[in-house]
C-alpha cells in the first residue's frame, strides 16, 4: 500500500512538472509578428473573457498602421466583429490587453477604442513594445520619486470595489481627481480565494487594496513567458516602476454603456505582483507577491455598542498610500455607525516605520463635527501619512498602520470659562500654578490643576502666557491667517524642519484638541511685513538681523520652526472633551531680589494682575475675524485690579516669597 501511495505521489509530481514544462515551452515557442510585417486586410482573432473564466475569441481585421500614435510608439488600427462584439456593443473596458493573433503569430494587445460610438474599431499595441517592460528596473532598483505630482494620466478607469460604500469612493475620487477614477460596486465570486494560472486571454486585476476590502482594475493578459506577464496594452495609472497586487479576476458580465462598455467582475486571489505601469501596458511576475502595508482598523459606535474590525493590505506609494489608508478607515466608520451627521470621534493611531521603531508615529486626538463626523474623523490620519510620505529628509517605508476609534453622536466639548494663576511675579525657573475652570457642554463645571515652569533663560520683563484649548488655533497663527488671508496650505508650506527627528517631534507634539494648553505668547512673531497687505518671503536662516515690525522676524514657535530655536515651552493636560476658549495673562519676570520686593509691595497694596478670556459663543467654529479681534483686544486691557490674596493647595515653592493669584 505504501508503495502505491509513493508511486501516485511520484506520478502527480511528474505530471505537474510536465505541465509546467509544456506551458513554458508553449510560451517560449510562441512567435511574434513584427509591426513591419503587418499589412492592411490581414485577418486574425483576439482572445478575452466575457463570462466567468472561459476564454472566447472574436475576429479581427487589420486596417492600417498609426505611426507614433501611441504613448510608446506605433499603434495598429483594426476592426473587430463577431457575436461577442455584437453582444458587448464594441470594445469594452476590461478587454484591454486581449491578445491578437494573425497566422498563428502574436501581433499585440487591444488597447484603445472610441467612446459614444458602439465602435467596432480600435487600436492594438504591438507586442514588441510590451515585452520591453520586462527590461525596465523595478521599484526597488530606482530612486524614490518624492515630488508631489501635478500631471497624472487622465484615463477613465473603472475600479472594481468590493466592501466599500459609495460615500467612501466619492471621497477617494475627490482626493485623486486627476486619475479620473470610476469606482464600480461589484460582487464576489464563489472561488475568489482560489488561485488560477494565467494564460493569454485570461482576466487579471491590478489591485490597490486587498483583504476585507478590495479595490483594483480588471484587464486582459496579453502574453505569458514562464512567470512573467504583460497585460492591458495601455497604461493603468502610468506610475512607472510600481508595486500593485496581481490578482485573478472573474467576469460576471459586460455592462453596455453609452460612454464606454466595461467588464463587471470580481477581484480574486492574489497571485503575483505588477511592477511596471507604463505607456505600452502593465507587466508583472506570477508567484511573487508585492510588498504591502497591513492596515488594521477598529471602530466602536458608543451609542449602539457596535464594534467592527477590518484588516486590509494597501500598496506602498507616496501619492496613493495616504488616500487608500484614509479611505479604508472612512469606509469602516461608515459601515460601523451606519449613519451620517454630527458627533465626536476619539481615536489613537500608530504608524510603524519599516526602518525602525525610532521613526514610529503615535497620536491621540478628538474631533467634533456638526454635520459629518464620518469624514472629519479621517482628516488627521490622511494628513500625517501624506506628510510622512512626502517629507524631504528620508524615504519613509510604512510597515503597518493601526487605528482605534470610537464615535458618538454626543457633543463632547468644553469651554474655558475661568482661570487663576499664582504667583504673577516670578524669576526664571519659578513655577506658576493654575486652576482652569471648564464648562462641558450641558454638564457641570470642572476644575483642572496645572503648573507652568518659567524657562531658565526667560528674559526679564513682561511674559505673556496664553491659556487655551488644544482645539484653538494659537493666537499669532490665527491673527495672521485672518489679516493676510493665508490658507492652511500656504501656512503649511511656510513651515520648515531641521531634520526628520524634528518633523517627528512636531507631529507627535502637536496639540490635541482635548488638551488645555499653557504657553508663552510671543508678541513679535510675524511671517509677513506689518506694513504690507500680503504675505512676503520667510526669513532664511543665516541672513542678517532685521528690525521688528518692518521686516520679517524669525518665528520662535507656532507658525514656523526651522528646528534651531529652543523648544516651545508649554504645559498641557488631557481632558475627555474638545476644549475651546482662551485667555492671556501678563507675568512679571524679575531677579529674585526684585521679585521678593515686588511681591511684598503687591501684598501691602493688594495689587495683582488680572486677565480676561476672549469672548466666545456656544458654536465650536467661531468666526476667525471675531476671535482674532477679541483676543487681540484682550491683550491691551488693563491687567491690574485689587483682589484678595489666595493660595493654591499645596506647599509654597521655595524661593517664591509667597503666591499671588490672578483671574482669567
Amino acid at each position: 500500500m505504501n508503495k502505491i501511495r509513493k508511486f501516485r505521489r511520484f506520478a502527480r509530481t511528474v505530471m505537474a512538472a510536465a505541465f509546467c514544462c509544456l506551458a513554458s515551452f508553449s510560451a517560449m515557442a510562441e512567435t511574434f509578428m513584427q509591426i513591419n510585417e503587418v499589412r492592411p486586410g490581414m485577418t486574425g482573432y483576439a482572445k478575452t473573457v466575457a463570462h466567468g473564466r472561459d476564454i472566447e475569441t472574436f475576429p479581427v481585421e487589420i486596417l492600417g498602421i498609426m505611426k507614433n500614435g501611441g504613448p510608446s510608439g506605433d499603434l495598429i488600427l483594426a476592426r473587430f466583429s463577431g457575436p461577442l462584439i455584437e453582444e458587448t456593443g464594441g470594445i469594452a473596458q476590461g478587454m484591454s490587453g486581449s491578445p491578437v493573433y494573425i497566422d498563428g503569430k502574436l501581433v499585440g494587445a487591444i488597447a484603445y477604442g472610441w467612446s459614444f460610438t458602439k465602435s467596432r474599431m480600435g487600436m492594438i499595441t504591438p507586442i514588441a513594445d510590451m515585452v520591453k517592460l520586462w527590461n525596465n528596473p523595478t521599484r526597488e532598483e530606482i530612486p524614490d520619486f518624492n515630488a508631489r505630482e501635478t500631471q497624472l494620466i487622465p484615463i477613465a478607469t473603472p475600479l472594481m470595489a468590493s466592501g466599500f460604500d459609495g460615500v467612501s469612493m466619492e471621497w477617494l475620487k475627490g482626493k485623486l481627481k486627476s486619475y479620473n477614477f470610476q469606482p464600480v460596486d461589484t460582487a464576489s465570486a464563489g472561488d475568489d480565494d482560489t488561485a488560477f494560472p494565467l494564460q493569454a486571454g485570461s482576466s487579471v486585476a491590478a489591485a490597490f487594496v486587498d483583504g476585507d476590502m478590495r479595490l483594483g482594475a480588471i484587464g486582459t493578459v496579453t502574453y505569458v513567458d514562464d512567470n512573467n506577464i504583460v497585460a492591458f496594452g495601455h497604461p493603468f495609472l502610468k506610475r512607472g516602476s510600481i508595486n500593485y497586487f496581481m490578482h485573478n479576476a472573474y467576469i460576471f458580465t459586460i455592462v453596455n454603456n453609452l460612454d464606454s462598455s466595461f467588464k463587471l467582475g470580481s477581484i480574486g486571489a492574489e497571485i503575483g505582483k505588477i511592477d511596471q505601469d507604463r505607456g505600452s501596458g502593465i507587466a508583472g511576475e506570477y508567484g511573487m507577491t508585492a510588498p504591502g502595508i497591513p492596515v488594521t482598523i477598529t471602530v466602536t459606535d458608543r451609542d449602539t455598542q457596535r464594534l467592527q474590525t477590518k484588516r486590509v493590505k494597501i500598496i506602498e506609494d507616496n501619492e496613493l498610500t495616504p488616500v487608500l489608508a484614509a479611505t479604508s478607515v472612512y469606509n469602516t466608520v461608515n459601515k460601523t455607525i451606519d449613519r451620517r451627521g454630527g458627533g465626536t470621534a476619539t481615536f489613537t493611531y500608530k504608524i510603524r516605520s519599516a526602518d525602525g521603531t525610532e521613526k514610529d508615529i503615535t497620536r491621540h486626538n478628538m474631533y467634533y463635527s456638526e454635520d459629518n463626523i464620518n469624514e472629519k474623523s479621517i482628516d488627521e490620519i490622511y494628513n500625517v501619512l501624506d506628510i510622512l510620505k512626502h517629507n524631504e529628509f528620508i524615504k519613509y517605508p510604512v510597515l503597518s498602520v493601526d487605528m482605534e476609534m470610537s464615535v458618538t453622536q454626543a457633543k463632547q466639548s468644553a469651554r474655558i470659562i475661568d482661570a487663576t494663576a499664582t504667583p504673577v511675579v516670578v524669576s526664571p525657573g519659578d513655577t506658576i500654578y493654575f486652576k482652569v475652570k471648564i464648562h462641558p457642554y450641558r454638564g457641570e463645571d470642572e476644575i483642572r490643576d496645572m503648573s507652568f515652569t518659567v524657562p531658565q533663560d526667560q528674559p526679564l520683563g513682561d511674559m505673556v502666557l496664553e491659556v487655551r484649548g488644544g482645539g484653538i488655533v494659537p493666537l499669532p497663527y490665527l491673527i495672521q491667517k485672518q489679516q493676510y488671508n493665508l490658507t492652511d496650505e500656504i501656512l503649511e508650506r511656510l513651515r520648515t524642519y531641521k531634520d526628520f527627528s524634528d518633523l517627528k517631534k512636531k507631529i507627535e507634539g502637536e496639540d490635541s484638541n482635548n488638551q488645555i494648553v499653557i504657553e508663552i505668547l510671543e508678541q513679535n512673531v510675524s511671517m509677513v511685513n506689518d506694513e504690507k497687505t500680503k504675505a512676503t518671503k520667510v526669513k532664511i536662516e543665516g541672513k542678517e538681523p532685521v528690525k521688528p515690525n518692518k521686516e520679517l522676524l524669525k518665528p520662535k514657535k507656532h507658525l514656523l520652526n526651522d528646528g534651531d530655536e529652543d523648544e516651545a515651552v508649554k504645559a498641557t493636560v488631557d481632558t475627555p472633551y474638545i476644549v475651546k476658549g482662551d485667555g492671556q495673562i501678563t507675568i512679571k519676570v524679575m531677579t529674585p531680589a526684585k521679585r521678593d520686593a515686588e511681591i511684598a509691595k503687591r501684598k501691602k497694596s493688594h495689587q495683582e494682575g488680572k486677565v480676561s478670556l476672549a469672548e466666545s459663543t456656544e458654536d465650536d467654529d467661531d468666526d476667525i475675524s471675531v476671535k482674532s479681534e477679541n483676543r487681540s483686544n484682550g491683550d491691551k486691557k488693563d491687567r491690574s485690579a485689587a483682589e484678595k490674596d489666595k493660595r493654591p493647595d499645596g506647599p509654597d515653592k521655595e524661593g517664591t516669597g509667597g503666591h499671588d493669584e490672578a483671574s482669567a
